[in-house]
């Protein structure tokens, strides 16, 4: 339940084809060179890693974590857009920065003043269409965003954008710096890679499904024959794509049907390292052969990838795999799951696997067996080791004061550039203890430069963290010594620090105050010494972006968006930081601009997305009004938001439905632009739908979310019941008519909630996917919160969905799960059904989905859940749920004729 954005995966449109495996949270995730540019531009905040996924809701699949980003329909830059691109660039130097807050502002009023949905409003006017569950099941509510992506130039220039076009212009990149120029110049500062996503390798025709150019941009690695395997994960062919004579040969021609799981150039544009069958290889250029570089990998032995849970809870990608940044080295993961037990997941229509079943056994389930260390279990054993490419040789290198191997997480591995060093990141199992390690590959040594155990600090846990970015020494620009920027906690917040040199555990701060940082820095601009990052500075619900300067610190932090109004925006930025991507997800209609930066010495600002179409059907629908506010619980302020439908009329008394996710770290009440299911509700059904923000969840500092440590599911049951209670004493409630929802995360908390309330403020829930008991979910997304249960059985207890008298007292509940959920697994339903069954509960409903995994998608599964969201809701707000205690038969009727 790593949530990787703030809205969960299965909420994602039907339209949207459900892959695993493919990116969704949020954005651009640039952790790994090798990753293609070309993708969406999605949402990557998941469980802001929604957070950063478990639980997800549904920013991927749902799981715990996977409070996966809505996946935004996206398209490649269409020709219109192009074409204002290439004519608009305007040179003005003078008062740049006084102008780029000029643009920003003004263009706001522009795009706002004819918004038809207005964030600010308290009133619905005109007699326009409701909001439909088929245009949100179909996605028809989600912005559009344009997928053009940066890439560093062969000689390290910036401003590059690489995209995908229409045939005979498949992959190109251009200069935005030249866009304005002639033809001939355009086409001058233009390359295309790749002209045709086909191409011929001798009898046999290959058909790209992803594209990765070299860094010397002659070369391009692609893929062909994608399949899935988990969220993040798949496998395919590889191959080599010439760029001069745009042909193409096998990666290794010694595996031609081989199946690879991730691949990555090196920096030197000479060589590709990747795994095959767990064991990693390496191909350089001028030879015809790949070379193993490990020889014992299989189904127990991993190298250069990560294992189910690594994948699901600390990479959230693919690849285990760094190149240093002279392609001298190769770092990587090399996990041991021997020990880790299996969890079997049957499917019964579908196989996984792709395999055929032997005659006479088409009957039977296919059951797929996965490594999954429940919380307390054994986990796999993960250790880095490195890869010298000059001499063949892999090595491990010692750490003084390292974890035990049975206590480790390794969640962040950085090359401080061309230095011969890494800079590693570890936690021990309960990520309490967090370890900074520099390992030195040329001496072979490594030792443990930073330490803290916030155990000690508040009482909370380490989140994975992957920002930690390196700052290369530059006596001419006033830094002496090579260093890095990382994420710590300072004052109870998420703020900024610069260390230098990189053996200093004692940074300075870049930034400061009763706000956080949000997985920063960005970018960082080493001409000009300016870091940008995106920070909740003027509003918790907010993101704007920011500059400071790496020597002047807090007192030079400016925004580079306009701060006076309210905005939640997300940046994309070129590699030398002189351009950014802005992406403006709200409040009102979304769009997209490409805009150069305080770093650029030329000025350029183009739409490249409007929504237009979204613009105009807001136009003609009566959306709900979204009041924004924080309450007050027992001294901790929270943010919540009140949908009322349209036309509200306070003298009536409106059903109220509650809706949660609520996970550590993670946040729902924000100022994006979103129409979704709980908007239908309140546009169509017309009842009230409340949102809060409870205690643990994010950017509302520690104190606000590490309260929940080991008893998760408490503090956030009372507060919501606490303001259910507020709502309940509202003129223009029917307190006799509030339910709440949840899925994954959302599912345990709403179970959670009925338990807690015991029917006394709500009196009906609905819980997806839900966890039942902690013991059941992943080790390190439970033990970050939770501990061992070795270590907190009584915890353990207080969390699990225990007390069945409780749920007994509510009008009736919902339950919904998929029977192949690889995630949040079947299991805990079959739980809280047999404890149902042992104190003869019966108030409730259940639906299993076959062969559906955390997002319920298979056989039309996600559209049967919204759809029985809908009418069960409905049935119990008309109040046909109710129980009669002694209920007696009708009788008989006359027979009919």
């Amino acid at each position: 339940m790593a949530p990787r954005s703030e809205l969960p995966e299965e909420q994602q449109p039907l339209t949207t084809s459900h892959d695993p495996a493919s990116p969704v949270d949020g954005g651009d995730d640039d952790r790994y060179e090798s990753k293609p540019l070309l993708d969406h531009l999605s949402d990557k905040e998941a469980a802001e890693r929604l957070h950063r996924g478990h639980l997800k809701q549904p920013q991927d699949e749902l799981d715990v974590e996977d409070v996966l980003a809505w996946k935004y329909q996206t398209k490649p830059a269409d020709k219109k857009a192009r074409r204002v691109l290439y004519l608009l660039i305007a040179v003005g130097a003078i008062g740049w920065v006084a102008a780029f807050f000029l643009f920003l502002s003004q263009d706001r009023h522009v795009s706002h003043s004819e918004r038809p949905h207005d964030p600010h409003a308290t009133s619905t006017a005109g007699n326009g269409k409701k909001v439909e569950l088929e245009q949100v099941l179909t996605g028809q509510w989600y912005p559009t965003q344009q997928s053009v992506r940066w890439i560093a130039g062969p000689e390290g220039e910036d401003g590059l954008l690489l995209e995908r076009g229409e045939e005979g212009n498949f992959l190109f990149t251009h200069d935005v710096r030249y866009l304005g120029a002639d033809a001939a110049m355009q086409l001058e500062h233009s390359k295309l890679l790749m002209k045709s996503e086909r191409f011929q390798v001798d009898s046999e025709v290959v058909v790209a499904h992803e594209a990765w150019p070299s860094p010397d941009h002659k070369k391009i690695l692609v893929q062909s024959d994608y399949a899935s395997n988990w969220r993040h994960s798949g496998t395919g062919r590889y191959w080599i794509f010439d760029v001069a004579t745009q042909s193409g040969e096998p990666l290794d021609p010694a595996s031609l049907y081989g199946r690879v799981q991730t691949a990555s150039w090196s920096p030197n544009s000479d060589a590709v390292v990747f795994t095959r069958d767990n064991n990693m290889f390496i191909r350089h250029l001028d030879s015809d052969t790949a070379t193993r570089i490990t020889t014992d990998g299989g189904s127990e032995l991993f190298y250069g990838v990560p294992d189910w849970v690594y994948e699901e809870e600390v990479l959230a990608g693919d690849s285990a795999t760094w190149w240093s940044g002279d392609g001298k080295y190769v770092a990587f993961f090399r996990t041991d799951e021997s020990q880790v037990p299996d969890f079997p997941v049957q499917y019964f229509f579908s196989s996984p696997t792709g395999s055929q079943k032997k005659e006479g056994e088409e009957n039977y389930p296919e059951t797929r067996k996965i490594k999954y260390p429940k919380a307390g279990a054994p986990m796999s054993v993960v250790s880095l080791q490195l890869y010298d490419v000059q001499k063949g040789q892999v090595f491990t290198v010692p750490i003084e004061n390292d974890f035990a191997d049975d206590d480790r997480l390794i969640t962040e591995v950085v090359w401080a550039g061309s230095t011969g060093k890494v800079i590693v990141r570890s936690t021990n199992r309960e990520s309490d203890i967090l370890k900074t390690i520099l390992i030195d590959a040329d001496a072979r040594t490594g030792k443990t430069v930073r330490e803290r155990d916030v155990q000690k600090l508040d009482g909370g846990w380490f989140e994975v963290s992957e920002t930690t970015t390196f700052v290369p020494a530059d006596p001419a620009q006033g830094r002496v010594y090579d260093g890095y920027i990382d994420t710590v906690i300072h004052n109870n917040w998420d703020h900024l620090a610069y260390f230098t040199p990189l053996d200093n555990p004692d940074p300075v701060m870049l930034t400061e105050g009763e706000w956080e940082v949000v997985k920063a820095p960005s970018s960082v601009d080493l001409k000009n010494n300016l870091v940008y990052f995106v920070a909740t500075k003027d509003g918790s619900t907010q993101r704007h972006v920011y500059t400071v300067d790496l020597h002047k610190g807090p007192q030079s932090i400016q925004a580079i968006t306009d701060a006076k109004q309210i905005g939640y925006y997300e940046p994309s930025f070129s590699k030398g930081s002189e351009f950014m991507l802005l992406t403006n997800h709200g409040p009102g209609i979304p769009w997209q601009k490409v805009l150069s930066t305080p770093s650029a010495s030329q000025e350029l600002s183009v739409t490249i997305e409007e929504n237009k179409e979204l613009e105009e059907l807001a136009k003609k629908t009566e959306l709900p009004i979204e009041f924004y506010q924080t309450i007050e619980v027992e001294g901790f302020p929270m943010n919540l938001v009140e949908r009322r439908p349209p036309h509200f009329d306070p003298k009536k008394k409106y059903p109220v439905l509650f809706y949660l996710y609520n996970g550590p770290g993670f946040q729902q009440v924000n100022r994006k632009f979103t129409v979704d299911f709980q908007s239908y509700v309140a546009s169509s059904l017309g009842y009230i739908v409340v949102t809060l923000d409870a205690r643990g969840t994010g950017y509302m500092g520690r104190r606000h979310r590490c309260i929940v440590r080991g008893n998760i599911g408490y503090w956030e049951a009372h507060d919501q019941i606490a303001a259910a209670k507020m709502w309940a004493a509202k003129k223009y409630v029917d307190a006799e008519r509030m339910a709440i929802w949840g899925w994954s995360y959302g599912g345990f908390m709403t179970l959670k909630t009925l338990e807690q309330d015991a029917g006394e403020t709500f009196k009906y829930g609905m819980a997806v996917a839900p966890v039942t008991d902690w013991r059941f979910y992943d080790s390190i997304y439970t033990e970050r919160y939770m501990h061992m249960p070795q270590h907190n059985p009584e915890g353990y207890d207080n969390s699990t969905i225990s007390n069945m008298t409780a749920l007994s007292n509510n009008v009736r509940f919902l339950v919904m799960h998929g029977a192949s959920d690889d995630n949040v697994h079947f299991q805990n339903t079959l739980s809280l059904l047999d404890k149902l069954d042992l104190a003869n509960v019966r108030n409730y409903d259940v639906h299993i989905f076959p062969d559906s995994d955390h997002s319920i998608y298979f056989h039309n599964g996600n559209r049967v859940v919204y759809e029985k969201l809908r009418d069960w809701l409905i049935n119990a707000f008309n109040g046909e749920w109710l129980r009669t205690e002694d209920p007696k038969p009708i009788g008989q009727m006359d027979g009919l004729g």
